[in-house]
């Protein structure tokens, strides 16, 4: 694989921010997603999911509590509009207003350098919280491929932080190299927590309380019943989120999903699949159909929990 250079920093356009104000705001939202927000620190991060009844994702996101009464939640702009509908009409009567606050934040991702250039501890592990002054966040992310990466939060209007230009294609590249999916419109409700890995990446919280999806989620995991996960593949031609994936052993049937892809830099594509365990063994992966691109899979860059 070439060696990239990933270094600098991009305004992440294609994110948004919920945020979620008020008493009742991370109790709101501890009781609506996967994660444990009521006991969300100031110097954490989560990420999370948004769920059907039938356990299947429909949103995912990064939420930080800067304070005890505000939480924010990032996540794919094309999905904020309806996620926040659907969030809004569990509201009753909890003291929580949410509203679409991507207009009022500019998000930007740092990697390698433009950590420190920022003052940001490079070691830092994913989903630690740094408040730079009174307005700023900034968020640990996985790494890809080594290379230490971030999420900054700021007031719109303000001076962007420290680092050169990296291309905004080039971050997306690293978004799939680090193994973590984030939802967006073509795979929603394609997928249960544990199908993009989200019980081993620190998404789901199995000793809270019970949220949309909880009882699937949980039977999922300890019933020993997880037949898909997510991996990482190589491509040498174009793939999309979305797609079905089919293995040698049966071109009829497809054994899962293209949940999130990028053109890598050099030529080809990088992508993260979601399939059948048993379709690993079986070899001959391709997307879009049996004469779609090849795919390779590669390691994952943490390791995934066992069922339990």
């Amino acid at each position: 694989m070439t060696t990239v250079v990933l270094n600098g920093v991009t305004a992440l356009s294609h994110l948004g921010v919920i945020r979620a104000e008020g008493p009742d705001a991370a109790s709101f939202l501890h009781g609506q997603l996967t994660q444990d927000f009521a006991l969300l620190g100031a110097a954490e991060a989560r990420l999370a999911a948004l769920c059907t009844a039938k356990g299947r994702v429909i949103a995912s996101f990064v939420g930080i509590r800067p304070h005890s009464e505000l939480v924010l939640l990032v996540c794919s702009r094309d999905i904020l509009a309806a996620t926040l509908k659907r969030l809004s009409m569990y509201v009753l009567r909890a003291k929580a207003k949410l509203t679409d606050a991507t207009e009022q934040f500019a998000l930007y991702g740092l990697a390698g350098t433009a950590l420190a250039a920022n003052g940001l501890d490079a070691a830092a592990l994913p989903g630690q919280r740094t408040a730079i002054g009174e307005d700023i966040s900034a968020v640990s992310l996985y790494p890809a491929d080594g290379v230490p990466r971030a999420m900054w939060i700021a007031p719109a209007g303000g001076p962007a932080p420290a680092g050169s230009p990296l291309d905004a294609e080039l971050w997306q590249w690293s978004e799939v190299r680090s193994g973590i999916v984030t939802l967006t419109t073509p795979v929603v409700e394609a997928f249960v927590p544990q199908m993009i890995n989200y019980e081993s990446v620190g998404g789901v919280n199995f000793k809270k309380g019970c949220y949309p999806g909880q009882e699937i989620v949980a039977r999922s995991q300890f019933r020993g019943t997880l037949k898909r996960r997510t991996y990482l593949v190589q491509a040498d031609a174009p793939v999309s989120a979305g797609q079905e994936v089919f293995a040698a052993a049966d071109a009829e049937q497809p054994v899962g999903t293209v949940a999130q892809a990028a053109p890598a830099p050099g030529g080809g594509w990088a992508a993260l699949i979601s399939i059948q365990i048993s379709a690993l063994e079986t070899g001959g992966l391709r997307a879009g159909g049996a004469d779609g691109p090849a795919l390779t899979v590669e390691p994952l860059p943490y390791p995934l929990l066992e069922d339990i």
